[in-house]
């Protein structure tokens, strides 16, 4: 229907996490100290290449990017894949100029909770012997939020080794977990764990958060502004592009053709809400050309694919698993629009990364979250999509129906999303912005 149109257990000591800043100088003095010679760059977290899920894409993207530049860098990370903890990645190998050291961890999965924690208590030991062993004093330590709370552990071996801590905030934990009502997060420990990461959030060089909201949080938490840096999300915006429904070979392969696709791509977990979505697709159930297409996996698919065949509502939906990366431009741009949805009360804790790659694709976005939330925002301002409060079914169903029967205003929207991204949000823009982090200047 749309046209293409161009554009991981150690206590650590009081003194290990006393609140004081890492370096006597500010961020913007990161990296200095070590010239002409630039510092060693470590980058941590659970999943990288070849690993799928969003996080891992963005440490990929930006470690080779740091090192096809000349910059030293080195990848601490787990031997397993988001969706697959038995796998047995290679222990060390050296790809595109990036050293990858995969340390070893309990096995046990994202299905249980007490084994889930098992994963990362072993994940935390194992980066932190790794991080003494191999980190240089003076390197640049860039701690990601996978596991949650990677800050903790990260500060306590930025103090024995004389490394300087770049935190890379994805989400906000303890907070997360406790609005998600996860059980550790109860009683007295949600208030320690807060206390030690905001100890982590204030003694780093530098925090990178992905999104306004999130860093008017962060500088509440008492972090000094001037170490507070909003860097979004990106995705490969030069391969990702918009592709006409009529070029494209998935929409004849899924037996699409001629149907409105109402598409989610990516990870559907508890910070997540689907009642919104299901309640339209009651309310459109006698429409048969509109379809609702999935695309991906997460925690709570299995509950969202239940609610389906008991509300008799499979024949309005397909289910599809993770598609390569390589094949985004296509399967981004199967569906005439995308529905990212985000429970309210996480607003400013965590920011949908799908966002982007919609936007590449040319595709508009329905965006069930809070009408003031950071996609929301992203989404009123740039007129390309939809906002829905999460309960708000029947509304959704009403503009699902009038963008089903007006192309124009989809294609419109589209057009947008991809000038919004081309103008704010493209990869080289991301790249340039953490370029000047890492070397010393402010984004």
């Amino acid at each position: 229907m749309l046209a293409v149109f161009d554009a991981q257990k150690v206590k650590p000591s009081p003194s290990a996490l006393r609140e004081e800043p890492l370096v006597d100088r500010p961020a913007r003095s990161l990296g200095q100290a070590a010239a002409p010679e630039a510092p060693q760059i470590i980058f941590v977290n659970r999943f990288f290449y070849p690993d799928h899920s969003a996080t891992s894409q963005m440490l990929t993207d930006l470690a080779f990017h740091r090192a096809t530049a000349g910059r030293p860098v080195r990848v601490i990370t787990s031997r397993q894949r988001y969706d697959d903890p038995q796998a047995g990645l290679s222990e060390q190998e050296t790809m595109n100029g990036v050293a990858i050291n995969r340390v070893s961890t309990t096995r046990f999965g994202r299905s249980a909770l007490i084994g889930r924690g098992f994963d990362y208590l072993s994940f935390y030991v194992s980066v932190w012997r790794s991080i003494l062993a191999l980190a240089t004093p003076g390197a640049i330590l860039v701690a990601k939020t996978d596991p949650p709370l990677l800050c903790i552990p990260a500060l306590y071996a930025v103090r024995q080794r004389g490394l300087r801590l770049v935190n890379w905030l994805q989400d906000l934990y303890p907070e997360v977990a406790t609005k998600l009502g996860v059980p550790i997060a109860r009683g007295p420990v949600a208030p320690a764990l807060l206390r030690l990461r905001d100890i982590s959030l204030r003694a780093a060089s530098a925090n990178v958060v992905v999104g306004e909201r999130m860093a008017e949080l962060v500088r509440a938490r008492g972090v000094d502004p001037t170490r507070v840096h909003v860097i979004p999300n990106w995705c490969d915006d030069d391969e990702i592009r918009p592709v006409a429904n009529a070029d494209n070979p998935l929409r004849r392969e899924w037996g699409l053709n001629g149907r409105f696709v109402v598409g989610y791509s990516g990870n559907l977990g508890r910070g997540h809400e689907f009642e919104t979505i299901l309640g339209a697709a009651e309310h459109l159930r006698h429409e048969p050309h509109i379809v609702f297409l999935f695309i991906g996996g997460g925690r709570k698919l299995d509950e969202f694919v239940s609610e389906v065949h008991k509300r008799n509502l499979a024949g309005a939906f397909r289910f599809l698993p993770y598609q390569e990366r390589a094949g985004l431009k296509h399967s981004l741009s199967v569906p005439d629009v995308h529905w990212i949805s985000l429970r309210p009360e996480l607003e400013g804790l965590i920011v949908p990364s799908k966002f982007y790659g919609i936007a590449a694709a040319g595709r508009p976005v329905i965006a069930i979250t809070a009408s003031d939330g950071e996609i929301a925002r992203l989404v009123r301002r740039h007129r390309c999509g939809i906002v829905v409060e999460p309960g708000a079914s029947q509304i959704l169903a009403n503009h699902l129906r009038h963008l089903s029967a007006d192309v124009g205003a989809v294609t419109g929207m589209g057009y947008r999303a991809r000038t919004m991204l081309d103008h704010h949000f493209t990869r080289q823009q991301a790249f340039a912005a953490w370029d000047r982090v890492l070397d010393g200047d402010r984004p």
